[in-house]
């Protein structure tokens, strides 16, 4: 990790927008600015101090993962520490994650620190913009889990059969993700058949899976914290035409989009290119999700690919490229590879096969 880059670009922002400091309060920012991956602590940052709060649990952890950062013991009661901890700092106006903390944190903060001149400032996507670009060490971990999930793709086309039930195989994946290296999975895997398949986030059910019917299966594994997405759409036997045509269009919309995506283009135009496809091959409506999202720390990040995401797609950032199409009462196909933008164009991350019958 370059965390001294990453501070000076923080504190950078924050005297552009004339803030004392900065409150982190979201898990995967504290690990992207400090290293600590324990499960409870604030980080408060300024221009001149780095202090990492948190209780007993991880104060060892702390120090030794964060070594540049001051650690500061808290407890469970917000009116002890949090006076103490910006106490002595000449804080002025200070930033906090007004997209993570609930109303009711809010509201308890701000009492807890109302006897104080200290001006509780809101801020949106401040770190999660950063960390919408990845360093080499990033790219090279998401790397990681993305091969376990493509490894795991091709163990579940070894072991599916038909009777298997989809919470069956998705057990399966699982274990033999976990065996093979992963972290705890950065989401629940999905394994829907035939009718399931039309449902884009339905949960594994008992249900068997049954020869000539669509199979989607949603993957991800986790490395040193940065995660991977991954789906692919099978079928047991030989497809009919139905599923054929399905499939030839949305593998058509992936790479209509993968042959000509280029640096600064915007994910609105990412997504119009991919959609085109898929509406001239006659199923527009179903397709109804957007075509994309980024992929780090957390499974689901910047940058966003679908209608309204007018912000440049920059080298260095990592996301999916995922088109799919769901009929009701039939099913639906989804083809999903991860893909890191460089200067001259998208390089494909995933390298499951995307055909398997």
């Amino acid at each position: 990790m370059n965390l001294n880059s990453r501070l000076s670009r923080l504190c950078q922002s924050l005297a552009e927008k004339g803030l004392d400091g900065v409150f982190i309060s979201q898990p995967e920012n504290w690990y992207y600015l400090s290293g600590f991956d324990g499960s409870a602590g604030y980080l408060l940052i300024t221009p001149q101090h780095r202090i990492l709060a948190t209780d007993f649990r991880y104060l060892e952890q702390a120090g030794s993962q964060a070594p540049d950062y001051e650690i500061f013991p808290i407890s469970n009661d917000l009116a002890e520490w949090l006076p103490r901890l910006t106490a002595d700092l000449d804080l002025k106006k200070l930033g906090f994650e007004a997209g993570h903390i609930s109303f009711a944190f809010y509201r308890e903060l701000t009492d807890v620190l109302k006897p104080s001149p200290l001006k509780l400032v809101p801020l949106s996507g401040l770190v999660e913009t950063m960390r919408a670009v990845k360093e080499p060490e990033e790219i090279k971990l998401i790397t990681e889990a993305a091969g376990i999930a493509d490894s795991a793709c091709a163990h579940a086309e070894e072991i599916i059969r038909p009777g298997i039930s989809e919470q069956e195989l998705a057990w399966e994946i699982e274990k033999f993700m976990r065996e093979q290296g992963s972290q705890a999975l950065p989401f629940d895997i999905i394994v829907a058949s035939g009718p399931n398949s039309a449902l884009p986030h339905t949960k594994p059910s008992p249900r068997p899976i049954n020869p000539g019917e669509p199979v989607v299966i949603d993957i991800g594994a986790r490395v040193s914290g940065y995660s991977s997405d991954l789906s692919r759409t099978l079928c047991l036997g030989k497809p009919d035409d139905n599923f054929n045509k399905v499939y030839t269009a949305v593998l058509g919309a992936q790479l209509a989009i993968l042959a000509i995506m280029k640096e600064g283009m915007s994910g609105e135009e990412a997504d119009a290119i991919a959609r085109t496809v898929i509406e001239q091959a006659g199923y527009g409506p179903a397709f109804g999700h957007g075509l994309g999202h980024g992929v780090g720390l957390a499974p689901h990040e910047l940058p966003r690919l679908g209608k309204g995401a007018t912000e440049p797609l920059l080298p260095g950032m990592v996301f999916t490229l995922e088109p799919g199409i769901y009929l009701s009462g039939w099913g639906g196909v989804r083809i999903e590879d991860m893909v890191v933008m460089t200067k001259d164009k998208v390089n494909v991350i995933s390298k499951a096969r995307k055909v398997m019958t």
